[in-house]
């Protein structure tokens, strides 16, 4: 299938996102999933074959899986017949849409990413090492990269296109106005997480870590963006985890880990991927879709 990098849609641009294209529909908002891939907080130069249809089916499947827990602004995701029934997109060359876009509800968006940890790993896991802290919480001595924590943890970060995102403070709470929100959105990416990790384990995997994005719809708080895809989670395989060491992911921590021996300075644009590292970033986000959404 043709690398989709950008999208040009007859529709306002609402905004372009590092990986997802989102135009305006007046009540509602089309969200177009492209081959884009991000690390560090950069757009690659380089694409990913299938990436956006599967980010783009997999968070649709989530979100059916967990509307019992919260609502979610999906309306319909976009196939052949959806382009021909719908009066917004009937009669305009939109082919490229099939599959990796959705309608979805418009909504307050909430500037705050809802990080939830199952297990030490990543950036979570330097800042314990040097301070025995994630964040807010502090954590019991002794616990090894990668180990299981005693509980889910909720830390949650700002989020800004024009800076790093960092841990979510009072002051931020408080600029946003959503001190009334704090406890619902805890609440419920931790209940999100829990029932993801339980379904994952049944399919041989382990959500090591997730972030949701939640946003204010018809007066109620509900889940936005995308959703438990492999680029907004850490996925493992189970049956070859092992505590302190590098573990088999499913989702795009090898290509951060390329990024990082390269040399790559974080700081200068990113290099392109080599094809060999592009060809199995695809085969992973393919296989992890497989397995969660196999029969």
């Amino acid at each position: 299938m043709a690398l989709i990098l950008q999208t040009d849609s007859p529709f306002p641009l609402a905004r372009r996102g590092k990986v997802r294209d989102v135009y305006d529909l007046g009540d509602k908002l089309l969200i177009v999933s492209t081959d884009r891939i991000s690390a560090f907080d950069y757009v690659l130069p380089c694409g990913v074959p299938e990436k956006g249809r599967i980010l783009n089916q997999l968070s649709a499947f989530w979100f059916e899986k967990t509307a019992h827990i919260i609502p979610n602004h999906l309306v319909t995701v976009i196939d052949k017949n959806v382009i021909l029934s719908l009066k917004e997109l009937k009669g305009k060359n939109l082919d490229y849409l099939t599959n990796r876009s959705m309608l979805v509800a418009k909504a307050h968006r909430i500037a705050v990413e809802c990080i939830v940890r199952g297990y030490l790993s990543g950036s979570a896991w330097a800042e314990y090492k040097q301070s025995g802290r994630v964040g807010n919480i502090r954590l019991p001595s002794g616990i090894q990269e990668n180990e299981e924590l005693p509980q889910p943890i909720f830390t949650p970060t700002t989020k800004s296109d024009i800076e790093h995102d960092r841990p979510l403070t009072r002051d931020d709470i408080t600029e946003l106005g959503i001190e009334h929100l704090m406890a619902e959105m805890e609440q419920k990416s931790l209940l999100i997480y829990r029932f993801a990790q339980d379904y994952a384990k049944t399919r041989g995997i382990i959500v090591a870590d997730t972030k949701f994005e939640f946003g204010i719809i018809d007066g109620k708080l509900s889940l936005i963006d995308e959703l438990l895809t492999p680029d907004s989670s850490r996925f493992w395989d189970a049956s070859q985890y092992k505590v302190g060491q590098l573990q088999h992911s499913l989702d795009k921590q090898p290509v951060r880990d390329w990024l990082l021996a390269s040399g790559w300075d974080k700081e200068s644009p990113p290099p392109t991927l080599p094809p060999e590292v592009i060809q199995a970033t695809t085969e992973r986000y393919l296989k992890i879709y497989s397995l969660f959404t196999k029969e």
